[in-house]
């Protein structure tokens, strides 16, 4: 395999078609802006890709121009979660075959109260499923919205069932401890918190880096502050993160950056949710 994807990753959204299809032509434009301007790489079809609000036949077109771009696939990790087991062994495979560093892969999200069994079985169906060629895991905790969790127990057993498999966890929890407790599981597997504060316990080596929605806005600060250590620049990502409380993120995240790409119908949004307007304020004017 290739070297692993780290460091500062956006949640990048997915630009919409007025037949609500991706827009794979203005997603590139986002995405080439995004990694020529202090993104790391870039998590497509990710919760800020509203992934789960496509079908599995519009996240695999998309994916297929991603991968027919000249977009560097080994900066790129897809999400392939879903609630049926075999959606989400198809978009792994099919990512695993188009060549992308790596598949975010939600637990099974629609039935709660699921043990550890069902968990393992789910997810070991799925990376059995694009072992040839294989994608590199990554597991996406985000407890909030999936209702299930994945706990050190279930991941110990993965890592063990899968060496070389199981890469990594995206942590959007917001709980630190968990983070860090995932991180020392095993040297080779890889944490990314969805905050930047994050960056300075990944200059340390604890995290990867940070996979962040505001990071589409926060980047070029939170390269700084990854790579330099520079402290005013984290402080600014960071106030840049809080800037947005209190805001539907989704909608925000995506009107932000219409404005910056001078691209308004970036800001369109499926479905259940609801466009919000750029405001215009300091960390827009400064992007």
């Amino acid at each position: 395999m290739t070297s692993r994807i780290k460091g500062v990753i956006a949640a990048i959204p997915t630009p919409i078609t007025a037949a609500g299809d991706p827009d794979a032509e203005l997603f590139l434009k986002a995405a080439r802006h995004l990694l020529a301007n202090g993104c790391d790489g870039l998590n497509v079809l990710g919760t800020t890709g509203e992934a789960t609000s496509f079908s599995v036949a519009q996240r695999m077109a998309l994916m297929d121009a991603v991968a027919a771009s000249r977009l560097p696939m080994e900066q790129l990790m897809v999400g392939t979660g879903a609630a049926a087991v075999a959606d989400a062994c198809t978009l792994t495979a099919h990512a695993a075959k188009l060549g992308f560093a790596g598949a975010l892969l939600l637990p099974p999200f629609y039935y709660k109260g699921v043990n550890d069994d069902g968990i393992f079985t789910y997810v070991a169906r799925v990376v059995e499923a694009s072992a040839k060629p294989a994608v590199p895991i990554y597991l996406y905790h985000f407890p909030a919205l999936s209702g299930v969790r994945y706990e050190a127990p279930v991941v110990g057993r993965l890592l063990k069932a899968f060496p070389g498999r199981i890469a990594g966890l995206k942590d959007s929890s917001g709980d630190m401890d968990y983070a860090r407790g995932m991180a020392a599981l095993s040297n080779a597997f890889d944490v990314f918190p969805s905050t930047e504060a994050c960056l300075d316990e990944a200059r340390t080596g604890t995290f990867a880096g940070c996979i962040s929605a505001t990071a589409n806005l926060t980047a070029a600060d939170c390269r700084k502050a990854l790579r330099d250590g520079d402290a005013a620049a984290l402080a600014r990502a960071v106030a840049g993160r809080k800037s947005f409380d209190g805001q539907p993120l989704i909608p925000a995240v995506k009107a932000r950056l219409a404005a910056v790409l001078q691209e308004p119908t970036l800001a369109s949004v499926l479905p259940p949710m609801v466009a919000v307007a750029a405001p215009a304020d300091k960390l827009l004017a400064a992007e």
